[in-house]
């Protein structure tokens, strides 16, 4: 939209629509099934 039109910047930036969500994939720890997952617990 900022390509085509420069006029509807800072609306567009007035919404958060122009900025990056930084938040990323959390990678998968090693000996664990996932990122956050880790194995069924067992009490015995």
């Amino acid at each position: 939209l900022v390509g085509a039109d420069e006029t509807h910047r800072r609306k567009l930036r007035a919404q958060g629509l122009l900025t990056r969500d930084p938040r990323a994939v959390e990678r998968k720890k090693p000996g664990q099934p996932g990122a956050r997952k880790r194995f069924q617990f067992s009490k015995r």
